[in-house]
C-alpha cells in the first residue's frame, strides 16, 4: 500500500526538477490496459506458484487471475475493470485519495469484511519519506541504493568487497568465487542489522567505510568457500529504469512480493493485496519481529551509479535475496572488465543461496558457464546446482541504461530472461 504514496512523492520531486505530465496522462496506458485487457506474459504463463492450490480460496484471486480455475495461457487477454475503476479515481481525484478518499474507504472496507487488521486509521496516517540513499566510492564511480529496511545496503557491501580482491580476469574462477564469497559476508551483516530505518542499532554506512570493507575483504579465503549461513528471501518483482535527454536518471522497483502476493484482490477497487508482512518473525528477540507501526525488511533495490567521466548508470533486476548479486554480476562486467551493456546482461548469471520459486541453497548456474570453471568452483568447496538452460528466470530479470555525457548517447538494454523491453522515445 505504501507505492502509490511513494508515486505522489515521486511526482512531486519531478516537478520541482520541471517536470510537467499530468497525472492523467501518466496513468492513462494504465487504465486503457487494464479496462480493455492485455496479454498475458510468457512469464507469467511458463511460471505456475508453488501456492497455487493455496491461492484458489485466495478471495477474488480465480475470478481475477485465472480462467475457469487455471492458469491463463500465454498471450490470452485479461482485463481488470475494477483496477481501471481505481486508477481511472486517482487519476481524477489524486493519489491522496488512495489513503484518504473514496478509495481509501473502499479499500478499508473491504479488508474490514475480509478480517484484515489494517484500518482505515492506518491508511489516512500513511505517508511516504523521502530518504538519502547510502553511497560507496568505488574506482572511478559512485554507487547508490535503497537505505533499511531494504537489502541496498548488502548490494553495495558485495561490491566494495569484490573491489578489493583484484581480480584481473573476468569470467574466470577467481571472478565468481569472489563474487559468491562477497554476497556471503555482505548477507551475514544484513541478516544481523537490516530492519526499520527508524529501529536500527547503528549507521548502516559505517558498514561501507572504507576500513570496515578493507576487513571483510580480507576474510575472504581465495582458495576456499566458506560456510556462512543466510536466510532466505522470496519475492516477485518488476524492476524499471529511464534517462532523459538531460541526463535525468530513475531506478525503480516495485513489489507484491509473492508471485500474486497474498493473492487477495479486493472487490471494490480490484487491487491485488501484498504479502510483504511474511518478512516479519513472530519471535519478539529477531531483528524483524512482527510490531505494530514496524515496517517489514524487503529487498527492493533500485540502483544508481555516477562516473567521475559524466555516464550515469541506472540499473537493476528482480530476484529476492538475488538483486544485490545480480547487481554485483552485471555492474562489475561492464564497469571493471569492459563488456558492453547488453554483454554484461546477457552473460550467464549465478546466485548463491535461495530465490523466486527455489528451495536449495545452493550455487546455482545457467548452462552456459565454462564446464572447466563450473569444476574449479567445486574443488573449492561450492555446492553447484546446475539449471539445465541458457537462461534461466529465476536468475533474474536485469536492466541497465548509461547515459555518456560527451555525446549525449543513451544505451539501454533488457534481460533476455524477461519478457521487459528497451526503447527510446
Amino acid at each position: 500500500a505504501g507505492t502509490v504514496g511513494g508515486w505522489r512523492l515521486a511526482l512531486d520531486m519531478a516537478r520541482a526538477f520541471g517536470g510537467r505530465l499530468p497525472l492523467d496522462a501518466i496513468l492513462a496506458d494504465a487504465i486503457r490496459h487494464a479496462r480493455a485487457g492485455c496479454p498475458v506474459s510468457a512469464s507469467e504463463a511458463r511460471y505456475v506458484p508453488k501456492e497455487l492450490d493455496t491461492l484458489h480460496d485466495a478471495p477474488n484471486f480465480s475470478a481475477t487471475y485465472l480462467d475457469d480455475g487455471k492458469p491463463y495461457a500465454v498471450g490470452a487477454i485479461r482485463a481488470q475493470p475494477k483496477l481501471a475503476d481505481t486508477l481511472a479515481q486517482l487519476a481524477h481525484a489524486g493519489l491522496d485519495d488512495f489513503y484518504r478518499g473514496d478509495i481509501g474507504r473502499e479499500i478499508a472496507s473491504d479488508l474490514e469484511r475480509l478480517g484484515a487488521p489494517v484500518t482505515r486509521a492506518d491508511l489516512t496516517a500513511y505517508a511516504a519519506k523521502e530518504r538519502a540513499p547510502l553511497t560507496l566510492r568505488r574506482r572511478d564511480a559512485t554507487l547508490y541504493n535503497f537505505p533499511p529496511p531494504t537489502q541496498g545496503l548488502a548490494a553495495l557491501i558485495i561490491l566494495g568487497i569484490f573491489d578489493r580482491l583484484h581480480i584481473a580476469e573476468p569470467e574466470s574462477t577467481a571472478h565468481y568465487h569472489g563474487l559468491i564469497e562477497a554476497t556471503k559476508r555482505a548477507f551475514a551483516i544484513r541478516d544481523r542489522f537490516v530492519t526499520d530505518f527508524d529501529r536500527l542499532k547503528g549507521d548502516p554506512a559505517a558498514f561501507l567505510d572504507p576500513k570496515r570493507l578493507d576487513r571483510e575483504a580480507a576474510l575472504i579465503d581465495m582458495r576456499r568457500a566458506a560456510s556462512i549461513p543466510v536466510r532466505s528471501g522470496e519475492g516477485d518483482t518488476v524492476w524499471m529504469g529511464a534517462i532523459d535527454n538531460d541526463g535525468m536518471a530513475v531506478s525503480f522497483i516495485q513489489s507484491v512480493y509473492w508471485e500474486y502476493g497474498s493473492g487477495t484482490v479486493l472487490p471494490g477497487t480490484g487491487i491485488c493485496w501484498q504479502n510483504r508482512g511474511m518478512s516479519f518473525s513472530l519471535d519478539a528477540n529477531a531483528v524483524n519481529p512482527l510490531e505494530p507501526g514496524r515496517r517489514p525488511f524487503h529487498t527492493l533495490i533500485p540502483a544508481l551509479a555516477a562516473f567521475d567521466d559524466g555516464r550515469v548508470m541506472s540499473y537493476g533486476s528482480m530476484g529476492g535475496d538475488g538483486q544485490p548479486q545480480f547487481q554485483a554480476q552485471i555492474f562489475t562486467r561492464y564497469a571493471d572488465y569492459g563488456m558492453s551493456v547488453a554483454d554484461a546482461v546477457d552473460a550467464p548469471r549465478l546466485l548463491y543461496g535461495r530465490t523466486w520459486g527455489a528451495e536449495s541453497l545452493s550455487v546455482k548456474v545457467e548452462d552456459r558457464f565454462d564446464p572447466a570453471c563450473i569444476a574449479a568452483l567445486r574443488r573449492l568447496g561450492h555446492e553447484i546446482e546446475e539449471l539445465g538452460g541458457a537462461y534461466i528466470d529465476s536468475l533474474g530479470h536485469a536492466g541497465m541504461l548509461v547515459r555518456h555525457v560527451k555525446d549525449g548517447r543513451i544505451e539501454a538494454t533488457h534481460d533476455p530472461r524477461s519478457d521487459g523491453g528497451a526503447a527510446g522515445l
